[in-house]
């Protein structure tokens, strides 16, 4: 008989749906490997209408902590009510939950610090006004959008719009930031329409996810413009290929993707791994090494 898992280890995981393309465990193997740490970290694959039971049911196998995705980021934060990071309130959203010593629930959320330590690292500026005289565009309203805004709202833009095909979800994501934009000087508003003079356009969508491209006018993307999908993939996205077709450069989230997870790592474990080696080994996983 083979053995079992070893319950000496801390359980941590992943949990949405879809969750098996998840590159997470591997990222977090690393960071234990680097960091001399001891803990498993899995995927778990919950029924749409059961976050709450796949929740109580991964504390109750001895988890530690999880990472939220699709489509759970809302409920992530409601169930963490009581104990939510100034990022999870202003988000309303939540990747990233743990339990403390006394076992009472607690969530923040990673994604918009991940977004922003990696375009800092593509767009070589420093993270203070990292977006300093960009225009930029979000597209998309959900978990992912709202898990983001923030963060690129303390980047400083000169504007900031936001797109969805519902209109009274970016409405209501723009007036949830209304106040904090304010006091960081920025411009924010929903827009009805995609317009032309964004420097940045980031696709919080899940529009890669489900292989498909987005409708945008022709004015939007052309050579100057930095695509960002938050989507990551071993070829382009749809996003991308589109903005690279116009002309424009692109980018995947596979970087945001493990900003945040070490972001995630150091609220679990006390400390903060080295993202540069572990995003090289994830390029060269995913796509293969360079010529």
């Amino acid at each position: 008989m083979s053995p079992g898992p070893d319950m000496s280890t801390d359980l941590y995981a992943v949990l949405g749906n879809p969750v098996e393309h998840s590159k997470s465990p591997r990222i977090h193997a690393l960071f234990a490997a680097q960091c001399e740490q001891r803990l498993r970290y899995e995927k778990r694959l919950i029924a749409r209408d059961g976050f709450s039971q796949g929740l109580h049911a991964f504390r109750a196998e001895g988890g530690k902590g999880c990472n939220v995705t699709v489509p759970f980021k809302f409920e992530a934060a409601a169930a963490a009510a009581q104990r939510l990071s100034p990022r999870a309130a202003l988000a309303g959203a939540a990747n990233t939950l743990g339990w403390d010593d006394a076992g009472v629930l607690w969530a923040d959320n990673t994604d918009g610090i991940g977004l922003v330590r990696d375009l800092a690292r593509i767009l070589g500026r420093p993270a203070p006004r990292l977006l300093a005289g960009f225009h930029v565009l979000l597209l998309g309203a959900g978990g992912a959008a709202s898990g983001v805004l923030g963060a690129l709202i303390e980047a400083r833009p000169a504007g900031l719009d936001i797109w969805n095909r519902s209109a009274d979800r970016a409405r209501d994501l723009a007036a949830r930031h209304a106040e904090f934009a304010a006091r960081h000087g920025v411009a924010l508003r929903a827009v009805a329409e995609p317009e032309a003079g964004y420097r940045l356009l980031i696709n919080a969508t899940a529009s890669s996810l489900d292989g498909m491209a987005l409708s945008l006018p022709n004015a939007t993307l052309h050579p100057g413009v930095l695509a960002y999908d938050l989507m990551y993939a071993a070829r382009a996205t749809p996003f991308m290929a589109q903005a690279r077709a116009a002309g424009a450069a692109a980018e995947d989230g596979l970087g945001m993707l493990v900003e945040q997870a070490a972001e995630s790592f150091a609220l679990w474990r006390g400390m903060r791994p080295d993202t540069a080696p572990v995003l090289a080994a994830m390029q060269t996983e995913l796509r293969g090494p360079r010529d």
